[in-house]
């Protein structure tokens, strides 16, 4: 299916949100690949571009300050759910997230909200472990150097 409208699902604060401005770049049964500008101005960064991975729950995003140089890669665990109007995807962020930057630093991030989720009732037992397998995944891939998997998506297209 060709995704033209992708939405991203907030848990904690709770939220859908039109991705109307981000750029589809390439798409296809395995990934769909898109360029960016922050939703709300920041300092530290100002623009992007995102691989979405639709079969391994992972979407890998590389974060650029407004000068072009990367700031990190940010890594967040996520279900898709398509919606009933064709092209329609909603991206639902599982709050576990993964931040790679430039000098080999890893951080896990978020997980205190995983839990608040799981505690409240906000995400099923199934997205809990859908979450936790991806991000299992995701580690190993980063502990074994095989990240570069990963992000040779984005770095092929120059993105």
């Amino acid at each position: 299916m060709d995704v033209t409208r992708l939405y991203r699902r907030r848990i904690i604060p709770a939220e859908d949100i039109l991705l109307k401005d981000d750029i589809i770049v390439t798409q296809n049964d395995e990934v769909i690949i898109t360029k960016w500008l922050t939703l709300h101005p920041k300092s530290k960064f100002s623009h992007g571009c995102s691989c979405y991975f639709l079969q391994e729950g992972i979407k890998v995003s590389k974060i650029y300050r407004s000068d072009n140089s990367l700031l990190y890669w940010y890594c967040d665990i996520v279900d898709y759910s398509y919606g009933e109007e064709p092209g329609t995807l909603t991206v639902i962020d599982l709050l576990a997230d993964v931040i790679l930057y430039p000098d080999g630093n890893v951080v896990v991030a978020d997980l205190d909200e995983l839990a608040e989720a799981l505690e409240r009732d906000l995400i099923t037992k199934e997205q809990m472990t859908r979450c936790l397998r991806s991000l299992d995944h995701l580690l190993s891939m980063i502990y074994r150097d095989k990240f570069d998997r990963l992000k040779s998506r984005l770095d092929e297209l120059g993105l």
